[in-house]
């Protein structure tokens, strides 16, 4: 790891596998708990892990991919050496996947460590477990370098600005490394660049306050928490020169999948002529999605609306409707930033090339 990376990273590490693939355990910082309260959670089955990633402690699609690689370690220790074993080892990868729909990284890494699984033969049971932490561990150490590499893609985009625009929380805390959307914010400050990142609060789980004005203040940048309404206005006063958000579904022809918000901001943002990029690694592109119409929706608990951290602010009995995420088409994308460099203009041809498909 590179002392730039180092130095940008926050605090507290989000995802870390604790001792041996036999009897070791995934840690998870619990990200329910910030920016009040800095916890951790420990996961020695595949039931906790499941409701770690469903419960959102863990959130961001590569961080997700990360702990549901751990995730397959975790539940493999609890299946029966024999005949069997990988059976025991294909449910658990189906009962992982399940827990939340629209993140493609949760899937593509627990395949990828199946495939490793199913790849090792030997009679010592142990020693596939070894190469699924192995793998694990691969797909970790590979997200930590996929972030820095989208780091210097971005930094020259949010150089030549003094005001950047983001949504919900693509940073250190929804990666293994520092982050997709904030990225660049992070290599151009360690570079000596000084701006102001304006965080949309995210409704209603505020992810932007909550978490990335919190991890950007640890490191030193200059962040504002405006509610998703006020973006318009933002924008309007010329305050952002560049939009940069993350991704947890990029599909064949670019339309992209994220928090819920995430379209509408685009829109304003082609309406005012700023600039509205996405970032991401290549495992959160979806080949086999012809355009974003196939991106599975999350639908979220009413309670996240209706009693949002334990205070009612709608009425008992009211019907809720409540995605988690929205598609925003590729025609209001100005580009896309990836680990292998920027995809610009966004078209089938352009992303099949940059992810040599």
């Amino acid at each position: 790891m590179s002392e730039t990376n180092r130095e940008i990273l926050p605090p507290v590490k989000v995802v870390e596998w604790i001792g041996d693939s036999r009897r070791g355990h995934l840690r998870l910082l619990d990200q329910t708990r910030l920016p009040g309260e800095t916890e951790f959670v420990d996961c020695k089955d595949s039931q906790a892990v499941w409701e770690a990633i469903r419960r959102l402690v863990v959130r961001g699609a590569p961080a997700i991919g990360v702990a549901a690689g751990y995730g397959m370690v975790v539940a493999a220790q609890w299946v029966p050496d024999g005949r069997d074993f990988m059976t025991g080892v294909e449910s658990a990868a189906e009962y992982l996947e399940s827990s939340r729909p629209t993140a493609v990284n949760l899937s593509w890494a627990v395949r990828r460590i199946l495939r490793r699984a199913q790849r090792t033969i030997a009679d010592d049971f142990n020693l596939v477990r070894d190469a699924m932490l192995e793998e694990a561990r691969a797909i970790h150490a590979e997200d930590e370098r996929m972030c820095l590499a989208i780091g210097r893609a971005a930094a020259p985009l949010v150089k030549q600005c003094r005001g950047v625009l983001t949504h919900c929380n693509a940073g250190a805390l929804a990666t293994a490394g520092i982050g997709t959307a904030t990225a660049g914010m992070y290599v151009a400050h360690a570079e000596g660049h000084r701006f102001t990142v304006y965080c949309d609060e995210t409704r209603p789980l505020l992810q932007g306050s909550r978490l990335t004005a919190w991890e950007l203040m640890q490191a030193g940048i200059d962040a504002v928490v405006i509610t998703d309404s006020m973006a318009g206005q933002v924008l309007r006063e010329g305050r952002v020169q560049v939009v940069i958000t993350g991704a947890d579904r990029i599909a064949a022809n670019g339309d992209t999948a994220n928090k819920i918000g995430t379209y509408g901001l685009a829109v304003l943002a082609a309406r005012h002529k700023v600039p509205f990029y996405v970032a991401a690694p290549y495992s959160t592109f979806d080949l086999e999605l012809s355009d974003g119409k196939g991106i599975p929706i999350e639908q979220r608990p009413a309670e996240e609306i209706t009693q949002g951290f334990g205070r009612r602010t709608a009425p008992k009995g009211v019907k809720t409707y409540s995605p988690a995420f929205d598609v925003t088409p590729v025609e209001l994308l100005a580009g896309i930033v990836t680990d292998r460099g920027l995809i610009q203009p966004v078209n089938r041809q352009t992303i099949a090339r940059a992810l040599g498909e």
